[in-house]
């Protein structure tokens, strides 16, 4: 028997039905095609799922879509305005902290939120609140890096046009 819920996602409101034991991730993926919150473990070991819900970075994997009931949900997708980069996304792409890709949106998820919380969050703080997200492909070196390159970005500043 399908549950109606309605939520706000990347700023859109959404009525949908689901079924009570769909998970947030794959009411993601499969009904809205936000395919950036990558299911990694299935267990919310790895981090790949990483959303903001309510500004809150949770893994979505290990969540149920009607928990998200009345909730603003903020994806990968979302980050971007305006066709412009998040400074977070920018910076990951300048600091070369992926590889492959598969931990990114989840990585940077985290990241920004960490940041949002503790905007001066130093490298040993970041690599403690990461430990949740995982990276089977580099060393963390430049994914550190990347978040303290997104930091500063995020507090730069805006130019006046």
């Amino acid at each position: 028997m399908a549950i109606p819920i309605r939520l706000t996602v990347n700023g859109k409101s959404i009525d949908a039905q689901v079924e009570p034991h769909t998970l947030l991730v794959q009411f993601l993926r499969d009904n809205l095609r936000l395919t950036g919150t990558h299911v990694g473990c299935d267990t919310a070991q790895c981090g790949a799922c990483t959303v903001h819900l309510d500004g809150r970075a949770v893994k979505s994997c290990n969540m149920l879509a009607v928990q998200a009931d009345g909730m603003q949900v903020t994806t990968i997708e979302g980050l971007s305005a305006n066709g412009e980069l998040h400074p977070m996304q920018e910076a990951f792409r300048e600091c070369h902290g992926l590889q492959c890709g598969f931990c990114t949106p989840g990585m940077v998820m985290a990241a920004t939120a960490l940041l949002r919380d503790r905007p001066s969050a130093d490298a040993e703080t970041i690599r403690e609140q990461l430990d949740g997200n995982l990276c089977r492909c580099t060393g963390y070196h430049n994914i550190v890096r990347a978040v303290q390159q997104g930091q500063a970005m995020m507090q730069a500043p805006v130019a006046a046009e």
